[in-house]
């Protein structure tokens, strides 16, 4: 696979791109949660996206029941200090700015944005101190008018028109996504090398003569005026992959291979032999 220029890097064995929590994160608010199932996989969501902050208006089930937290997949620590209200009013009672999800459009002159920009715009705030919260309606039917009226703002995921509703675990996922996402400053790709590492030039050459030499007895590069430039094609080849040392290990190994093919005369291996050597 051929590596583009601008693609970042790593020699850890298992590269991740790592992102860090943003400060002074968004609460999430759930409105009248039917199953505690539900609960468990919103706080799932929620830790993903380091939001720690739980609030449940008038749950009907038990969000620390053996099902809820068998669903939270290790973030029962969300569901050990989630808060209960008895009203949306009193669960956003501290908060400055609030966010409210919403599935379709209300007869209301309101702010509407994307979850994307929705993220932008909260970490603007949470960088001047201000407390913000994230308002997710019911399973069934969201959010009523009333409960939409307490928000500054609405967030809506354009999603396809055709079936754009979202359970309650993805509706905070994705929202908290983009909250993450915002202040991610990483690399877009990486490259994890698996234990091996970039190939040096010099290792690169040895393959080049070995292939060179090989390509020559074979009667490929039989045409010596057009050897130099069928090389140089073969070299611009072989550089756009990027091999690594193992890469070009197993290149030399397959190269002695195809030598003999499947030749009565081929050679016996000998003991200690390496793929990677390269036959005289």
């Amino acid at each position: 696979m051929t590596r583009g220029p601008t693609q970042s890097t790593s020699y850890a064995d298992k590269a991740r791109l790592v992102a860090k929590p943003g400060a002074n994160p968004p609460a999430v608010i759930l409105v009248e949660p039917q199953l505690g199932e539900n609960i468990g996989t919103a706080a799932r969501a929620m830790m993903n996206c380091g939001l720690v902050d739980l609030r449940l208006v008038d749950p009907k089930d038990d969000w620390l029941s053996e099902k809820a937290i068998g669903a939270s997949s290790g973030a029962g620590e969300i569901l050990q200090k989630a808060r209960r209200f008895p009203t949306t009013e009193e669960a956003v009672a501290d908060l400055e700015v609030v966010y409210a999800t919403t599935a379709r459009r209300r007869e209301m002159v309101k702010t509407v944005m994307t979850a994307r920009t929705a993220a932008g715009d909260m970490r603007a705030r949470a960088a001047d101190g201000r407390r913000l919260g994230l308002l997710f309606g019911r399973e069934k039917y969201g959010l009523t008018n009333h409960e939409l009226s307490l928000a500054n703002t609405l967030i809506e995921v354009p999603l396809n028109p055709e079936h754009s509703s979202l359970n309650l675990a993805q509706a905070v996922l994705i929202v908290g996504y983009e909250w993450f996402q915002v202040g991610y400053d990483g690399p877009e790709v990486v490259t994890t090398y698996n234990h091996t590492k970039p190939v040096t030039k010099e290792l690169l050459q040895e393959l080049f003569d070995h292939l060179e030499k090989e390509l020559i007895l074979c009667g490929f590069l039989r045409n010596e005026a057009k050897r130099p430039s069928m090389m140089v094609n073969i070299r611009n080849m072989l550089q756009r992959a990027d091999l690594t040392v193992q890469e070009v290990r197993t290149l030399h190994g397959m190269i002695a291979e195809l030598r003999y093919g499947r030749r009565e005369d081929r050679p016996k291996r000998q003991p200690g032999y390496k793929a990677d050597a390269v036959e005289d």
